[in-house]
């Protein structure tokens, strides 16, 4: 069975998914744009960015009981590949070893221009 996840600490779905869903002992949290749920708005560079996504999906595994501990998987979509670096150097100060397996790519595009979005899943 699945279970939806929802957290105001992170931005609402703007279409047809959930922020997350809770099935077979797993949190999929969807991707995450660098949104401030507060205020709407999304800071200018990359590490502040990443960070923001970060912060969403944190929020929202812990309102699953979960956390950033618990992440087994991420992928990171960018807007450019020489925003690899900065956005690691951030990455890196969320997770400690083991680290969570992890995919990172550019695309041409992310939904309101940001620079990076991140997808999670972890052990609920």
């Amino acid at each position: 069975m699945k279970e939806e996840i929802k957290s105001a600490g992170a931005p609402g779905a703007i279409g047809p998914y959930s922020q997350a869903i809770k099935a077979g002992g797993f949190i999929y949290v969807s991707g995450q744009l660098p949104i401030n749920p507060a205020t709407g708005e999304m800071p200018a560079d990359i590490k502040a960015q990443t960070a923001q996504s970060l912060e969403n999906a944190k929020a929202i595994l812990e309102a699953a009981g979960s956390g950033l501990d618990k992440v087994v998987k991420s992928m990171v979509l960018l807007a450019d590949m020489s925003l690899f670096g900065p956005m690691n150097e951030v990455y890196a100060e969320y997770f400690k070893a083991p680290f969570p397996a992890r995919c990172a790519f550019a695309v041409k595009e992310l939904p309101k221009q940001a620079l990076v979005e991140i997808e999670i899943v972890a052990e609920a």
